[in-house]
Parts: C-alpha cells; sequence; structure tokens
C-alpha cells in the first residue's frame, strides 16, 4: 500500500496512457467495421468471406501481430501505432459479425416501410437500420473495449506504454505491490469503460424494454 500511496501520479498517468491505447482502436475499428458488416449483411458471398476472415484475424497472437506491425507499417518497434493498429485489427475481428448480424436483424417490414417513406439507402441505414442495430453493436463494442483494455498490458513486453509496464517491472523488481496494482487498476479500468458503454447504449435506445437489452 505503501507503494501505491507514493506512485498515486505515476499510476493515474499510465492509466490515461492505458485508455489511449485501448480506445482509439475501438473508435478505429468501429468505423471500419460498419461498411464491412452492413456489406456482409446485404450479400451472402460477402458475408462467407467477411466474417470468417475476421474470425479467423483474431486467432492471431497479440504479441506476434504487435512485433509484427514495424515490418507491415514501417515503424519504430516502440511506436505506440503499433499496439493501436493491431487492436484496431483485433476491434474490427470482432465487431464484423455483430455489426452483420445486428444489421440482418432488421425487420425486412421495417425497411420496406422506410423506403416507402421516401429513404434512400445511405438515409434508410442512419436513420433506421443503425439504430435499430445499437443494441447488438453495443454489446460488441462492449466485448471489443475490455478485451483492448487486457490486451494492451501485452505491449509492455515490447516497451511500449502502458499499466502492463507495472507488472513487467514489478516482476523484474519482485515487486508484488506493483503487479497487484497494475493488475486491480487494468480491471478496474475495464469495469468502468464496461459500464460507461453499457449506459451509453441505454441511453441511446431508450425504446428497448430493459428485459430485452444485449
Amino acid at each position: 500500500m505503501t507503494w501505491v500511496l507514493d506512485h498515486l501520479d505515476d499510476l493515474f498517468s499510465v492509466s490515461l496512457d492505458h485508455l489511449w491505447l485501448a480506445l482509439v482502436p475501438v473508435l478505429a475499428g468501429l468505423i471500419l467495421s460498419l461498411p464491412l458488416g452492413w456489406a456482409a449483411s446485404r450479400w451472402r458471398l460477402a458475408r462467407l468471406i467477411l466474417v470468417p476472415a475476421a474470425g479467423l484475424l483474431y486467432t492471431i497472437p497479440s504479441l506476434a501481430l504487435f512485433v509484427m506491425m514495424p515490418l507491415i507499417l514501417g515503424t519504430q518497434i516502440l511506436d505506440p501505432i503499433n499496439v493501436q493498429v493491431a487492436l484496431t485489427v483485433y476491434t474490427v475481428a470482432l465487431l464484423v459479425r455483430s455489426v452483420a448480424d445486428a444489421l440482418a436483424a432488421v425487420p425486412v417490414s421495417v425497411t420496406a416501410a422506410a423506403t416507402a417513406m421516401g429513404y434512400r439507402a445511405a438515409g434508410r441505414f442512419f436513420a433506421v437500420e443503425l439504430p435499430l442495430a445499437v443494441p447488438v453493436l453495443v454489446a460488441g463494442l462492449r466485448v471489443a473495449a475490455v478485451s483492448n483494455i487486457s490486451l494492451v498490458s501485452v505491449g509492455a513486453l515490447i516497451g511500449v506504454g502502458g499499466l502492463g509496464a507495472f507488472l513487467t517491472e514489478g516482476f523484474q523488481r519482485t515487486n508484488y505491490s506493483e503487479i497487484v496494482a497494475g493488475i486491480v487498476l487494468i480491471l478496474v479500468l475495464a469495469l468502468i469503460v464496461d459500464a460507461l458503454l453499457a449506459i451509453a447504449g441505454r441511453l441511446l435506445t431508450p425504446w428497448v424494454k430493459a428485459g430485452e437489452r444485449v
């Protein structure tokens, strides 16, 4: 406990860095997943290709992907963008199926009614289909966000910042207070972000009954 009290500023600062590394890829992954998931929901061939491909991406070990990123991007090994791009890949892998399933679940009668009211394809997507898909999307985002917060810690093995640094340094120094502090903060950040996304989902879908939420 003494170590924690002596390093509160460092713990807070590194926690913010950890969130930055973890949550930017969630946003980027969502933006990339929407058109891919939309294509998978519209065309059977696209689904047969995109959904399994996304699943395969998630099987790549995180450390291996972090190490490969500098070779692919031409960046330095310690550049945080390596971790963020890798986590964006994982987020897309998780969300493509969620987006496709969410959009495919929108009743045909609803989309037909929107078309009859004069909505074009783009307008119908943003005004009708996407709002109805929000509960499933939020569920996917919660999984992706919590997963990313956990995976960022692996980046400490290649020297990228984040709370994982407390785990590696604590192990090297046999400082169990440092290790426990890092683990607890990662857990707390995951719980907070998950709760905030759940609340956001409820606020965005006031028409969904509590028992029907994902």
